[in-house]
């Protein structure tokens, strides 16, 4: 075909490609049989602070939230948290918040070592055979998931928000504030946790509610929530 072109006097036809600096995010890469040699992750520890609490005792609660879809590292999980625990204990007090970290590093990272010494191209095949060997781990976040929460006091609302801004700079890429509608770690708007309490409707469970489904034992119910039947039955 080459050879007919060049000989009408027709240059060869232009091949283009798109070009991209580095590849998309492949299927995760965990620790497994298959994945061995992998250091341990730098962060070991998710709650802190008075994580035992009521839930009745915490009722703000405050996320903050990843914009990017990214990897975030052991390390910077460690720092954030570090971080922003430093800051609640030295304002509000060990006792007067629950700090959560709501993302895992599960995800393992390798690299591909590279001498640097005079001489190195004859001990090494450069980009040959460049699979790696596990060097970390990360969390892949995606937008809008929920990297650290925070719950704790009405009274400490712009100390939790301060102690979460700081810990923004120990991660890349860019993360927002929200301070929830919701009571707490509870998925309940903090007007209708109300409402169902008094109803006797929920059951407290450390920093969550057990909900009175509309399905089920009736005689498990009436022992488990014996206020939600004593206030039907007055009406």
């Amino acid at each position: 075909m080459l050879q007919i072109l060049q000989e009408q006097g027709q240059s060869s036809p232009r091949i283009t490609v798109p070009t991209r600096m580095f590849t998309d995010f492949s299927q995760p890469y965990p620790k497994s049989r298959f994945n061995r040699g992998v250091p341990d992750p730098k962060i070991r520890i998710f709650d802190l602070g008075r994580k035992r609490a009521n839930v009745d005792e915490f009722p703000l609660c405050v996320h903050m939230v990843s914009n990017e879809y990214e990897q975030l590292s052991s390390e910077a999980l460690e720092a954030a948290r570090i971080c922003a625990n430093k800051y609640l204990v030295k304002i509000a007090g060990k006792e007067g918040f629950h700090l959560r970290v709501r993302a895992h590093p599960y995800h393992v990272v390798r690299i591909n070592k590279m001498l640097s010494c005079a001489g190195a191209d004859r001990l090494q095949t450069g980009m040959r055979g460049a699979w790696g060997k596990p060097n970390g781990t990360v969390a892949r976040v995606n937008i809008g998931q929920i990297l650290l929460s925070v719950r704790t006091r009405d009274a400490h609302r712009a100390t939790a928000i301060e102690a979460l801004r700081r810990s923004m700079y120990k991660f890349p890429g860019r993360q927002k504030i929200i301070v929830s509608k919701n009571w707490g770690f509870t998925p309940l708007r903090r007007e209708e946790y109300v409402k169902l309490k008094q109803e006797g409707r929920v059951l407290i469970d450390g920093a969550y509610v057990q909900f009175l489904r509309n399905k089920g034992n009736i005689e498990q119910n009436m022992k488990r929530f014996p206020g939600a039947y004593e206030v039907a039955s007055e009406a």
